[in-house]
């Protein structure tokens, strides 16, 4: 077909549609409160298919990450905006600073902290997305000040191909 045939079937082709584009401002997003964490979901999936979610979270002054898990079906990655991060995978501590990136391959064990006296900032994401909904279940459960019991918790994981990682403890 030459370029002007092409030209032409596309001025007759239906009007292309195309996914809208998202814009999440600042002040934007939704908040999750988990603890002394604080987690505002910029992409939940909803506009990429579900095969990614995106999240920026500070974490206060000495905040203590979640027991060490592994992801069946998910890679998780972290960028550190501001701060320091403890990442501990396995046995391995990594101090992670402003500027760094992990990224997190499913079946590895890992956890993060704040071990510091300054907050820290992280963008987190989610490949695919299907972890966001952890975050809103937990929210959920520690509403009215309800404290999180450790099989809540791994229960939870487990409606999102998350396990703890009981051989490290």
């Amino acid at each position: 077909m030459t370029e002007e045939a092409k030209t032409e079937e596309a001025k007759t082709d239906e009007p292309q549609t195309h996914p809208a584009v998202s814009v999440v401002g600042p002040g934007d997003g939704e908040t999750i409160v988990l603890g002394t964490t604080r987690m505002r979901v910029l992409e939940d999936g909803s506009h990429t298919g579900h095969r990614l979610a995106i999240a920026e979270s500070v974490l206060a002054p000495h905040t203590q990450g979640p027991p060490q898990h592994r992801h069946a079906r998910h890679d998780e990655g972290f960028y550190v905006l501001s701060g320091t991060v403890r990442f501990t995978v396995g046995d391995e501590d990594h101090d992670a600073t402003t500027g760094t990136l992990v990224m997190v391959p499913p079946g590895t064990p890992h956890t993060f902290a704040n071990p510091t006296d300054q907050p820290a900032v992280m963008l987190s994401t989610f490949t695919p997305d299907l972890y966001v909904q952890y975050f809103r279940d937990l929210q959920e459960a520690l509403g009215g000040g309800r404290q999180l019991t450790p099989q809540a918790d791994i229960d939870a994981m487990n409606r999102y191909a998350t396990e703890p990682a009981s051989d490290l403890a």
